[in-house]
C-alpha cells in the first residue's frame, strides 16, 4: 500500500510566511481596500469641488444617478462596447493562436510580432488609433475617404465606437494570444491525431476537442477581460474620443473621471464609482457560478 507523502512547505519559524506575503499585503491595502473605503466613504457625502466641507446625504448621491438619463445611457454604452470589445479581442486571438501553433517556419518571429501590442499602454494606443483615424490627417481616414466612405468619428457616434472597440480589442490581443497559444501547445498531438485517423476533420477537431480542453483559458481569459474592457480601457478612450461625440462613447469609468475631475461632483463620482465596482464583482461571481460549469478540467 503506497504511503502518501506530505509535499507541504513547513518553515521553522511561524512569523516567516506572514514576512514573505507582507509586502504585497502592504500593496493590497495601500491601493486597492484604501482607496475602495474612501470612495465609499465619499458616496454618502455632498462634497464642494474644493472638498472643504461636506455634508452627510446617506443614499442621494446613489437616487439621483438612477434616475439620471445621461448616465442610465453610459451603463447602456459601457455594455456594448464591453460585449464587442471581449468578443472580438477573444475570437481573434483564439483564431491568430490556432494560426501559431500551426507555424512551423518563422514562429518565433510571428509570435513576437503578434506580442508587441501588449508592450504599448492605453493611452498611446489610444493616441496613435487617433494619428491613424483622425478625420483631418490619418492615413487610414485618408484611405477610407478615398474609396468613398465618409469617415468623420467626431460627428458619427457608430463610427466613434467602433474605433474605440478596435483599439482597445487590438490593445488585448497580445495578452489572450499568449494564454490560448500555451494552452493549444499543451494539448497532447496524440488525441488531434487519432481523431484524424477516425476521420475528423479541422472543424470537427477544433469543436469536440481542441475548444472543451481551452474551456479554463477560456474561462479565465473571459473574467480577466470583462475587467479589462470595465477599467483598463479608460486611456484608450480618453485619448482618442474623449467619450464623444454625444456621449456615444462615454463608458461608466470615463464619466467616473469625467464628473468628479472635470465636473468637480466628488459625491456623484464616488458613487459611480461604487456601483461600478459592485457591477464587476456581480458579473465575476456571475461568471464563477454559472459559467465555470461548463469548463473541462
Amino acid at each position: 500500500m503506497a504511503v502518501m507523502q506530505d509535499k507541504r512547505v513547513h518553515f521553522r519559524n511561524k512569523w516567516l510566511p506572514y514576512l514573505f506575503i507582507a509586502p504585497q499585503m502592504v500593496v493590497i491595502l495601500v491601493f486597492f481596500f484604501w482607496p475602495a473605503s474612501q470612495a465609499i466613504k465619499q458616496s454618502v457625502y455632498l462634497e464642494d469641488p474644493f472638498g472643504l466641507s461636506s455634508q452627510f446625504v446617506w443614499l442621494d448621491n446613489f437616487t439621483a444617478l438612477f434616475t439620471d438619463p445621461h448616465y442610465l445611457e453610459s451603463v447602456k454604452v459601457t455594455l456594448v462596447f464591453s460585449l464587442a470589445t471581449i468578443g472580438l479581442s477573444l475570437s481573434v486571438s483564439l483564431l491568430l493562436a490556432v494560426f501559431a501553433d500551426q507555424v512551423i517556419k518563422g514562429a518565433n518571429f510571428y509570435k513576437t510580432f503578434i506580442i508587441w501590442p501588449y508592450a504599448v499602454a492605453p493611452p498611446l494606443a489610444g493616441v496613435l488609433w487617433l494619428f491613424l483615424f483622425h478625420p483631418a490627417g490619418g492615413v487610414v481616414a485618408y484611405l477610407l475617404n478615398h474609396a468613398g466612405i465618409d469617415w468623420d468619428y467626431f460627428a458619427n457616434s457608430g463610427q466613434a465606437m467602433l474605433l474605440v472597440v478596435v483599439a482597445a480589442a487590438w490593445k488585448q490581443i497580445s495578452y489572450n494570444f499568449l494564454f490560448f497559444l500555451a494552452g493549444l501547445q499543451a494539448i497532447p498531438t496524440s488525441l488531434l491525431e487519432s481523431a484524424a485517423i477516425d476521420g475528423a476533420g479541422p472543424v470537427t477537431r477544433f469543436r469536440t476537442i481542441i475548444f472543451p480542453l481551452l474551456s479554463p483559458t477560456t474561462f479565465f481569459l473571459l473574467v480577466v477581460n470583462v475587467i479589462y474592457a470595465f477599467f483598463e480601457t479608460f486611456g484608450i478612450i480618453h485619448a482618442a474620443t474623449q467619450g464623444g461625440p454625444g456621449g456615444a462613447t462615454n463608458t461608466l469609468i470615463f464619466k467616473v473621471f469625467n464628473d468628479g475631475f472635470i465636473g468637480l461632483d466628488l459625491g456623484g463620482s464616488a458613487a459611480q464609482s461604487v456601483v461600478l465596482m459592485i457591477i464587476v464583482m456581480m458579473l465575476t461571481i456571475l461568471q464563477f457560478k454559472f459559467i465555470e460549469r461548463r469548463v473541462q478540467y
